[in-house]
């Protein structure tokens, strides 16, 4: 059972104080208390201020508090004390250093992203009712298997990233064909900015994912800054990033989902003169209110022989990596959808 939970701020109005061992975040039209004991992380969604005396006891409790933009890319994430030992993020930073150890770890990430990539677009094959539509989606899910089968002969992380690449633009316009037709237009992946209502939701789940892997990365002592599949780079989340992807076709699947299901129309976003298209408050509200439906499902871990809620997936291959680092395990088990 999951006793803790995220509190999301949206109002670009609040402010968020302390007192008494709870947060105090006040509104226009009123203040709400929230005790510290009954979360583990506050997620700040538009321009609410947070006092140094909140942050402060957020972090002395081990609570993550983020900050996103409204595309869902980070502006910051502020968690505890660094977790685990020096000896686990030496090790980390050997195995970034190591080109071979290096390859080998970002082969695993995607051939798990493909492999979950596969595992989506199969089930949507076979629960597609029109019969040629089903066979078109069966060839997709096929095309990208085969690029599985192509990881093991990348020699080097450029190849790796192009295999990855061609791979996802199957997967993409797979996603297009699936919406064929939706009250939702989605042309293909788009970021920067996003420009329909299905890259704003894809933008901004992502955004979520990336910062629970942050939040649960640093928690077991390692450094999400250095990636393997994402080389490291200054201000960028790298090895959050590397995990995300195991994850990802999990995030599409929840975003096509909200889609067919009409639990999100055109009255969600906004449309800027620019053409950027991005989620307004209401819209922020509801999707956060189903992706916290979402966390809570259960999915069979291959390594650990058990249900585990999707809440938890984050740690769980956070702290698999670090015993792979440790030595404990021969090789990294990444996270796989069930069949």
């Amino acid at each position: 059972m999951r006793y803790l939970s995220t509190v999301y701020v949206r109002e670009h109005q609040a402010k968020i104080g302390y007192r008494r061992g709870s947060l105090l975040v006040s509104y226009p039209e009123g203040k709400q208390r929230v005790p510290l004991e009954s979360i583990d992380g506050v997620m700040l969604l538009g321009g609410a201020q947070i006092t140094t005396d909140a942050l402060a006891a957020c972090v002395q409790r081990n609570i993550r508090v983020a900050s996103l933009k409204r595309s869902g890319a980070i502006r910051f994430v502020v968690g505890g004390p660094t977790g685990g030992n020096v000896h686990l993020r030496t090790a980390l930073h050997g195995a970034v250093g190591d080109p071979q150890h290096s390859l080998q770890l970002a082969r695993i990430v995607v051939a798990a992203k493909l492999q979950n990539s596969y595992r989506v677009v199969a089930r949507w094959a076979r629960d597609e009712r029109d019969r040629s539509t089903a066979v078109e989606l069966s060839r997709r899910a096929e095309l990208i298997a085969t690029r599985i089968s192509h990881l093991p002969n990348a020699e080097t992380a450029n190849h790796v990233r192009g295999i990855e690449g061609d791979a996802a633009r199957i997967h993409f316009n797979t996603i297009r064909q699936v919406l064929a037709g939706s009250h939702l237009g989605f042309s293909g992946r788009q970021r920067r900015p996003p420009r329909d209502p299905v890259n704003a939701m894809l933008g901004y789940c992502y955004g979520l994912l990336v910062t629970e892997l942050v939040g649960a990365i640093d928690s077991i002592g390692l450094d999400h800054q250095l990636g393997f599949f994402h080389r490291p780079r200054s201000g960028r989340p790298s090895l959050a990033l590397d995990l995300a992807e195991e994850f990802r076709p999990l995030v599409d699947r929840f975003v096509v989902t909200l889609v067919r299901r009409h639990q999100m129309g055109p009255e969600s976003f906004t449309h800027t003169p620019g053409g950027a298209v991005y989620l307004n408050d209401q819209g922020r509200t509801n999707l956060l209110k189903i992706w916290e439906l979402h966390k809570e499902i259960g999915f069979h871990h291959q390594v650990l022989g058990q249900s585990v809620q999707r809440w938890a997936l984050p740690s769980v291959q956070a702290t698999l990596l670090a015993r792979h680092l440790r030595k404990d395990l021969p090789t990294y088990p990444p996270f796989l959808i069930p069949q």
